[in-house]
């Protein structure tokens, strides 16, 4: 990567390297995606994790029943209104998740050099001879040869914790394999992955269904992510699904590509999902290690031309056990920001951590760091030549109001959306002021009763990397006449100062629409 991408002036930064952070209302403007479970339940550590920057909570159903997942969400939905901090909800799906069953949760030493048996038979007990596995067709997919991977719950890559395995022999169902290092797998269930081998489960299944129409529905989620996305087809059957169950078909399909499958079909992929994932993890097993950061900056560069969201899992694993990252990591999660995620998702880490809050803490530190030196103007260029013109009418409105921003050194950028697009075209140009979004909520009607539209798209916007929402008073209609544009500007330059973003003798960048005209208008603060 050419060092122009950077924005590193010497001697100044050396000095600025040397200043303690300094800490702002938005911790940065990368979000942060956690994942809620055992360490990270209680309203007192959401409540913390919400203060130190998570913007989205992810519910992983891979593992923990309806009930449990909705006790955690009950004790979110506290830590919300205590913190007065908005944050969306991600539904994870399990998809075609290969699984080795271990009922009795003993652990399972392996050895070196031994065979073990990987067999379809639940009612069986694992051991270090056999292994149960949740998928039937596993000996017609394989031949001898073939690598297999098992892990718990998520890879970690640890030649202690997870195993790799390479398959002798086919007899009948089962499979034979040799073990290839020594492991201990604990824990009740561990995750099997083959290298880049086709295996014929539905993306989306019926497990996968129940779950939204049930839980999914009640629960209003924001985000579905969908695991295993392996072509464009997937995100379509899934958003036809979601557009039966009422308020889901506003949910946004964010696909998770995991294996070679989905990276071979990324482009139309792209075109359909709302947002994409790059799940590094399983990834990381498909793909040469060499070639992991290729395909990461291909992706994220991708998404971000498309004005979609990218985000970035597996960062900083090892603060699962560890109060500090490694130097590899932090350069990791740098390198994330300066690619252009949108986002970074924490799994295991706020998962079942033992330190939630610190990882998310740091994390957001680290992304602070890394955008006071990322390119901007450089990014800006980049992409209005990937444009290209004619743009349309939006998108010229969008670009301006950037360029303007950037060049009046205004404090923040003022965009009132109904329906989230504008704000969203704002941040796709990564202006390196915050992006305060002003949803307008719209009133419909299904004949039987009136409603208001509006939560879900402010709640969308934080996934986007320097988009931060505030739902406006739904008594103030979008395309407005100027009296109540102002008094609408008044709350949100006032949310603004009381932040901490807006000071006094300020510029702020406004873009909005009077009557079917979009206007950027640049405006100073008084005292």
């Amino acid at each position: 990567m050419h060092s122009t991408h950077l924005l590193l002036e010497e001697p100044i930064r050396m000095a600025s390297i040397l200043e303690p952070s300094k800490p702002s209302f938005f911790p940065a403007m990368t979000k942060i995606v956690g994942t809620l479970g055992p360490k990270s339940r209680t309203v007192e550590v959401i409540s913390a994790c919400l203060r130190v920057g998570m913007s989205v909570a992810r519910f992983d159903f891979s593992w923990g029943d309806v009930d449990y997942h909705q006790e955690t969400l009950e004790n979110l939905k506290m830590a919300i209104k205590s913190t007065k901090k908005l944050c969306a909800v991600m539904l994870d799906t399990v998809g075609p998740e290969l699984q080795v069953v271990n009922k009795s949760e003993h652990a399972i030493s392996l050895e070196a050099d031994a065979f073990v048996v990987l067999t379809p038979d639940q009612e069986q007990e694992a051991s270090s001879k056999l292994l149960p596995i949740n998928f039937s067709g596993l000996s017609k997919a394989v031949k001898p040869g073939d690598t297999i991977f098992i892990g718990q719950y998520l890879f970690t890559g640890s030649e202690t914790t997870s195993v790799w395995l390479e398959v002798a022999e086919l007899k009948g169902d089962d499979v034979v394999c040799v073990i290839k290092n020594t492991a201990t797998l604990a824990g009740s269930l561990f995750t099997l992955h083959i290298s880049q081998i086709h295996i014929d489960l539905p993306t989306l299944s019926d497990a996968d269904k129940e779950v939204i129409s049930t839980w999914g529905v009640r629960n209003k989620i924001d985000f579905l992510s969908l695991s295993y996305t392996r072509h464009a087809e997937d995100v379509r059957h899934a958003r036809e699904f979601l557009s039966k169950l009422g308020d889901l078909n506003q949910t946004q399909i964010f696909a998770k590509i995991e294996n070679i499958e989905g990276l071979t079909h990324f482009d139309e992929i792209l075109l359909e999902a709302d947002g994409i994932i790059l799940s590094r993890g399983n990834l990381g097993i498909d793909l040469p290690p060499e070639k992991v950061f290729l395909f990461q900056k291909a992706a994220v560069y991708k998404c971000n031309m498309a004005g979609k969201p990218a985000v970035i899992t597996r960062v900083v694993d090892s603060m699962t056990d560890n109060l500090r990252p490694t130097r590899a990591e932090a350069t990791d999660v740098a390198n994330a920001v300066l690619d252009g995620s949108d986002a970074i998702l924490l799994g295991a880490e706020t998962l079942r951590g033992l330190y939630p809050v610190e990882t998310i803490s740091i994390v957001g530190k680290i992304c602070a760091e890394a955008e006071k030196v990322f390119n901007q103007d450089l990014y800006f260029k980049k992409t209005v030549k990937y444009v290209g013109e004619p743009m349309t009418h939006l998108e010229s409105i969008a670009s301006s109001a950037v360029r303007a921003a950037i060049k009046v050194k205004a404090s923040v950028i003022i965009c009132f959306t109904s329906s989230g697009r504008a704000a969203r075209l704002i941040a796709k140009y990564r202006p390196n002021m915050p992006v305060l979004s002003v949803v307008i909520p719209r009133l419909k009607t299904n004949q039987l009763r009136w409603s208001f539209t509006g939560a879900f798209e402010a709640r969308q916007s934080l996934i986007v990397r320097g988009l931060f929402p505030m739902l406006a008073d739904p008594r103030h209609p979008a395309e407005s006449t100027s009296a109540t544009n102002e008094s609408v500007l008044k709350v949100a330059l006032d949310h603004g100062k009381a932040s901490g973003v807006i000071k006094s003798h300020d510029r702020v960048v406004v873009c909005q629409k009077v009557g079917d005209a979009s206007v950027v208008k640049i405006i100073e603060l008084e005292d």
